[in-house]
């Protein structure tokens, strides 16, 4: 037989599980397009980098701006080719 001090720490580690997975499969439109746009800002803005390393935090905000001037300009000069 389980303690009860073992039924919670299962129960915890399930609603975790559960959590996670729920967040996972969200879908991303209609009410979530708010929480959306924030996480492409924490994305962009490198909010994943280790805080303590400035360098790293710098380094992922300017590459991820760069690739995506760099899809920006790309997809420009697709339009731009196949409307030609």
């Amino acid at each position: 037989m389980t303690s009860p001090s073992d039924d919670r720490a299962r129960q915890a580690e399930a609603e975790a599980i559960l959590r996670r997975v729920r967040e996972e499969t969200d879908p991303q439109t209609g009410a979530a397009a708010g929480s959306m746009a924030h996480g492409v800002r924490r994305h962009f803005w490198g909010a994943d980098a280790d805080p303590a390393d400035r360098m790293e935090v710098w380094g992922m905000r300017i590459g991820r701006l760069a690739g995506l001037l760099a899809f920006v300009v790309l997809a420009a000069m697709l339009a731009n080719q196949l409307s030609s």
